[in-house]
């Protein structure tokens, strides 16, 4: 059985292409997406629209609350909270009624199993949309934030944008990182095939390239907010 775990698209409809054509090639069984589907993006609605067209069990991220009902004081830092507030607005003026509660009505976990291995899906944390869990965490904050479900033989997330694998206790723990906004210092898009047969698994982290060049040109004649942001963002893959 082999899988693929996307997230954190945040409107790169472009980079969702390479990535969905790559997964074409890979003779993928079952496709997830672990939300963060529109925000931060020139495309949302046509990332949503390109997910719902995919055979995929889809999960809701942080930016796709955002979406539904704007960014809160608390969850960012005051700072840059009007201006995320301005590309939440302009990306939910660019969407229809049925795209915004489609993430509104989104599930927040995914439980599958296969060939007895059991693999919990979600964002950020099992019950946190918004927390952080970054790959230099110690092991015992890995336990307890991200391996919960002590069912599962597997853990999957997004929201860091930066991929990894990990193993502890016998288990695997996994980061997609960002098909649309990688924060690892390379400016590709990035996702997860994990391979499980009866024999054992085995999992990888995939980097397919696309036009950033053509996108960054799109980004420069657009009217998005925050413009110069997003192109540093794409360009620099880093915060």
């Amino acid at each position: 059985m082999r899988l693929a775990f996307i997230s954190d698209i945040h409107g790169n409809a472009h980079a969702l292409e390479a990535v969905l054509k790559d997964i074409e090639t890979r003779n993928i069984d079952k496709l997830f997406v672990l939300g963060d589907i529109s925000y931060r993006g020139l495309d949302p609605q046509r990332s949503v629209d390109m997910v719902r067209e995919l055979d995929a069990e889809v999960i809701k991220g942080n930016a796709d609350e955002w979406l539904v009902r704007g960014v809160r004081q608390g969850e960012v830092p005051d700072k840059v909270i009007e201006g995320m507030n301005l590309e939440r607005d302009w990306a939910f003026s660019k969407m229809t009624s049925d795209a915004i509660n489609y993430l509104k009505e989104l599930p927040e976990e995914i439980n599958a199993e296969y060939y007895g291995v059991k693999i919990h899906g979600f964002h950020a944390a099992p019950t946190d949309l918004f927390e952080v869990v970054l790959p230099s965490e110690p092991d015992k904050l890995i336990k307890e934030r991200l391996m919960t479900n002590e069912a599962a033989h597997i853990y999957v997330y997004g929201h860091i944008h930066k991929p990894y694998i990990r193993h502890i206790d016998g288990k695997v723990i996994i980061n997609t990182g960002s098909v649309g906004l990688p924060f690892d210092g390379l400016a590709k898009p990035s996702y997860v095939i994990v391979a499980i047969e009866e024999d054992g698994i085995e999992s990888s982290i995939i980097r397919p390239s696309f036009d950033l060049r053509e996108l960054i040109e799109e980004v420069k004649t657009s009217d998005y907010p925050n413009k110069e942001l997003l192109g540093k963002l794409l360009i620099n893959a880093s915060i």
